[in-house]
């Protein structure tokens, strides 16, 4: 039975992907820090596990990946958009939670994922980083999000180059406008934005984790099809 760790798995679109990877017979390990969450969606499937932790916390997360065991992939999800505002309206204490999140937390995931795979025997794996649009073009007032998410970008990249000598392939999806918990406040204050199904993300990151080892998708985008991505100024 191939394994997957999904990071921000109580919701949105890890919760979407963590149960679509457990319908195909996947053994998944739920992180995140409502753990009342995780044990619904454990008790829903014989192969779930449930590993509550906040992925800033360094001995939480590899406690997680200790109980969890061998690993083929990490779906690096857990993410936060924070303030929306002009920069000098973000307080800096907003600022260092959102980069404790998405980019620190990140790193400790992804740092636990790759040494797990190049320990193991047969030694390998993939990590796939969820990055975003904004990780190319940017929301007005997303200056915390957008900063981070091309700090990803730059952690993808390094984690393919790095990872080739021990089998481990890393990957990026980004993902635009796809119904979750972090896009309904943006959609509450812009009633006609358009959305997507997060399940068309999920089976996404079903498509590139079932890739075989000698390929890779390195950056794959998929969004709602008529948002304001291509053309955005």
């Amino acid at each position: 039975m191939k394994s997957i760790i999904v990071t921000g798995a109580s919701s949105g679109i890890g919760r979407a992907t963590a149960e679509l990877f457990l319908t195909e017979g996947w053994r998944v390990g739920l992180i995140a820090r409502r753990a009342d969450r995780l044990e619904d969606i454990a008790q829903a499937h014989a192969n779930a596990v449930a590993l509550p932790a906040d992925v800033t916390d360094a001995g939480a997360m590899q406690a997680a990946f200790d109980a969890f065991g061998p690993l083929d992939v990490l779906f690096n999800n857990a993410g936060a958009f924070g303030p929306s505002a002009p920069i000098d309206e973000v307080a800096l204490e907003d600022w260092v939670e959102v980069l404790s999140v998405n980019l620190t937390g990140m790193f400790i995931a992804a740092r636990l994922a790759f040494g797990q795979m190049r320990r193991q025997t047969p030694q390998g794996g993939r990590i796939i980083n969820n990055g975003s649009l904004s990780a190319h073009a940017p929301r007005p007032g997303s200056v915390c999000y957008t900063t981070t998410k091309h700090a990803i970008t730059g952690l993808t990249k390094s984690l393919s180059l790095d990872g080739r000598a021990f089998d481990i392939a890393c990957g990026q999806i980004d993902i635009g406008n796809a119904e979750s918990e972090l896009v309904a406040g943006l959609k509450a204050a812009n009633p006609g934005m358009d959305t997507m199904d997060v399940t068309h993300a999920a089976r996404s990151v079903l498509h590139m984790a079932a890739m075989p080892p000698e390929a890779n998708v390195q950056f794959l985008t998929v969004m709602a099809t008529k948002m304001p991505y291509i053309g955005r100024g």
